[in-house]
């Protein structure tokens, strides 16, 4: 699939990047999935939730539209300046890559009302609920939410496991597929991901 589908050099300077200082990244076929989202969303507005190196950040820009704007929220410097290097090598004007310092939950209530067409959320999973609760104000009638990680590697199938992220997943699907306005589907894609429609 990845010799299929190959990344660019800036994507893999990203990828090197995370690597270096043990930063987890989306794998290739996650994020040719997640430009796919951001392309089939309108790609105007996206909302990313944990920059890390930028490797997702470049996949969700890849699939925006000439004048779409990322906007990516992560509370630690040293992941917003790998960004703004991967971001900078890619070529990208700074004007469409928007990225915010602070604490997702800090920063979410400051964005405006059904404005945005995706909401990529891959920053901490015990905040997930909350994240979920924003992005249905945040998300335009048709926007998705995307939750990486979904399937934590087939942990959150198996009941005996009970650690905290992979119990906040389980939660986090029970919420997701009991809301009347979302329409929903898990795509067994890397570590798997969580997709939801917010629906006219």
């Amino acid at each position: 699939m990845t010799a299929w589908q190959p990344e660019e050099p800036p994507i893999v300077s990203a990828r090197q990047r995370a690597a270096e200082v043990g930063v987890g990244a989306v794998d290739p076929p996650t994020g040719a999935v997640l430009r796919l989202l951001a392309a089939m969303s309108g790609g105007k507005a996206v909302i990313e939730l944990g920059t890390g190196a930028g490797v997702s950040s470049l996949w969700l820009i890849s699939g925006l539209q000439p004048n779409g704007i990322l906007t990516s929220v992560d509370s630690e410097s040293e992941h917003q300046r790998m960004a703004k290097a991967s971001i900078a090598e890619a070529g990208i004007p700074s004007g469409r890559a928007r990225l915010i310092g602070g604490r997702a939950l800090d920063v979410l209530p400051r964005l405006s009302d059904a404005a945005y067409d995706l909401v990529f959320c891959d920053a901490a999973r015990s905040e997930n609920l909350d994240y979920l609760d924003a992005a249905l104000r945040l998300l335009r009638p048709g926007g998705l939410v995307v939750f990486a990680s979904a399937l934590a590697g087939g942990r959150v199938a198996e009941p005996s496991v009970r650690d905290t992220d992979t119990v906040a997943l389980r939660e986090l699907a029970k919420a997701v597929r009991d809301e009347p306005r979302l329409v929903t589907a898990a795509v067994p894609v890397g570590a798997g991901l969580l997709v939801a429609c917010l629906a006219g």
